[in-house]
């Protein structure tokens, strides 16, 4: 117990002085820029102490230092189309478009040494990871390794996006650049994208490690930028969008008798990570009286009563704030173990609920298929989440069923993914929760009568990380790691919780209990409005 206090206080120390000083550089943060030895750089490769760079229109590779960026060394390339290029410890690899090869390369006299045939349509990058070359092969959008022996594939998996040009890899993960997408991923070696970074420039395309540091070549700008990627940073936050949210709940009595009590209740956002609330909520009319539930989540809460037929009751809460786009810089090898998480979280955010069924043998079985004897937290999380992708998909349909059925049954709707992962998450012994947010809906100015819900999951290291389990169900990897630690500024967070609230049950944002005479029936209508700042 002693061991993991001060874990986490050393965690907390290092995380608020990184996040006053101001001094930790995000990884992506360009740290030096050097101009490009050619006018079409290619490929990149470190030699362990000099960067290589390949030049498609002088069909040359230069050794260029990168202190200084001088070139000290020019050799001729082994083709007359150079792209991808890789260094193996002793030898050069390099990429032509033109022959369709792979050459192998003598750095001392520029000598080809072997030659192989490309097993892509179309093959860009190229790194080398102690025993194979891998390749990115920007036709098929795979990503291949294979054997310097003939070119035969190892095994491949698909490409983050469409475009993968550059590659490296640093030891652990692989790095690859997407031209088109301006983007920046790291991979693990089965195609796992653990988060996306913008690239420096607009046509990224040569890639290299130097051991501390990721170089990357862009085409465009006849630049090399040394970049960093990997800090005391958990986070980065971007793009705000400073707006006006305004809440409305509206209930209608449509009669014949009248409803004799409403209780109306408004989750209230708070500051998170994500967002900042500024100034004071108003509110018309104004709250009977604010209240907590049992996960700490806050509330104002209204109450009417002998409601007429016909009669109309509005509430309504204005919120000033900015939200974020938000990127969790989440490394697996960095996350404490499951019991190196506070007891306090362990206990609460492990418990059953009535919506989860922990002990359904559904849920027990898919969380063993899921997780089977993984013990990291992180990729507990992630494994849970590709599992629902082969097992779920997107429907939005009246009610929120139990976890077992709606898994069985193979379809559900954002809050319906959640509650399965939850279940599925906390059967793991992984501490998970929900979040529930209003949307922004395409235009800045926009409506929400729809809303949204997601998981977010206790990393120890880390903190809360937001896992969106619906969102990401898609085909694509690099989509799939933008709603896995990762959030658009498009989401007002205003509910956190557990399930079962005393106050508003299993629903979020906004919430109501009635009574009423005999054949009363009302017509509900919850909205929010979205106004951007300024307008």
């Amino acid at each position: 117990m002693k061991r993991t206090a001060s874990w986490f206080a050393a965690a907390l120390v290092t995380l608020l002085l990184g996040a006053s000083s101001g001094v930790f550089a995000k990884p992506g943060d360009v740290v030096k820029t050097l101009k490009s030895p050619g006018p079409c750089l290619t490929g990149l490769a470190w030699d362990g102490h000099l960067l290589w760079a390949a030049d498609r229109r002088t069909d040359k590779l230069y050794a260029v230092d990168p202190t200084s960026g001088k070139v000290v060394k020019t050799l001729p390339a082994p083709g007359y189309w150079p792209l991808g290029l890789a260094f193996d410890g002793k030898t050069l690899w390099c990429v032509d478009k033109e022959d369709n090869k792979i050459y192998q390369i003598s750095p001392a006299t520029g000598e080809i040494l072997h030659a192989v045939d490309s097993p892509a349509r179309n093959g860009f990058g190229l790194a080398w990871d102690g025993k194979y070359l891998w390749l990115a092969d920007d036709g098929s959008n795979q990503i291949l390794q294979i054997s310097t022996d003939d070119g035969t594939t190892v095994r491949s998996f698909p490409a983050p996006s469409g475009h993968p040009q550059g590659l490296a890899f640093d030891g652990t993960y692989l790095w690859i650049a997407d031209r088109i997408a301006d983007e920046l991923y790291i991979a693990t070696t089965d195609g796992e994208v653990l988060f996306v970074l913008k690239s420096p420039g607009p046509y990224a395309t040569g890639l290299a490690f130097d051991g501390q540091h990721l170089w990357n070549a862009d085409y465009q700008t006849d630049k090399l930028y040394k970049l960093k990627v990997d800090d005391r940073e958990v986070f980065s936050r971007s793009n705000p969008r400073h707006a006006t949210v305004t809440l409305t709940h509206q209930v209608r009595n449509q009669g014949p008798g009248k409803i004799t009590r409403l209780d109306v209740y408004f989750a209230l956002p708070e500051n998170r990570d994500s967002q900042e609330i500024e100034g004071k909520f108003r509110f018309s009319p104004q709250p009977a009286d604010f209240a907590t539930d049992q996960w700490g989540q806050r509330f104002a809460h209204f109450s009417y009563t002998d409601i007429p037929p016909q009669g109309v009751v509005t509430s309504k809460m204005e919120v000033k704030t900015t939200v974020y786009e938000i990127t969790y810089y989440v490394r697996p090898e960095k996350v404490g173990s499951l019991t190196d998480i506070p007891q306090d979280i362990r206990t609460r955010f492990t418990q059953d609920g009535s919506k989860y069924m922990l002990k359904n043998p559904i849920i027990q079985k898919a969380a063993r298929e899921a997780v089977g004897n993984e013990k990291n937290p992180y990729w507990i999380a992630r494994k849970i989440y590709r599992y629902l992708m082969g097992k779920m998909h997107y429907e939005l349909a009246g009610g929120w069923n139990v976890a077992p059925a709606v898994l069985a049954r193979g379809s559900g709707s954002c809050s319906e993914y959640s509650f399965v992962y939850i279940a599925m998450a906390r059967a793991a012994g992984l501490p998970a929760r929900y979040v529930g947010s209003v949307v922004v809906r395409g235009d800045d100015a926009s409506l929400d009568d729809v809303f949204h819900r997601w998981v977010e999951v206790y990393l120890p290291g880390y903190g809360w990380v937001p896992v969106d389990p619906s969102g990401g169900d898609q085909p694509s990897r690099r989509a799939q790691a933008l709603y896995f630690g990762h959030l658009s500024n498009r989401f007002l967070i205003t509910t956190q919780g557990g399930g079962d609230s005393r106050y508003m049950g299993w629903t979020y944002n906004m919430a109501e209990t009635w009574h009423a005479e005999p054949k009363t029936k009302l017509q509900i209508e919850a909205i929010a409005e979205w106004e951007p700042v300024g307008k």
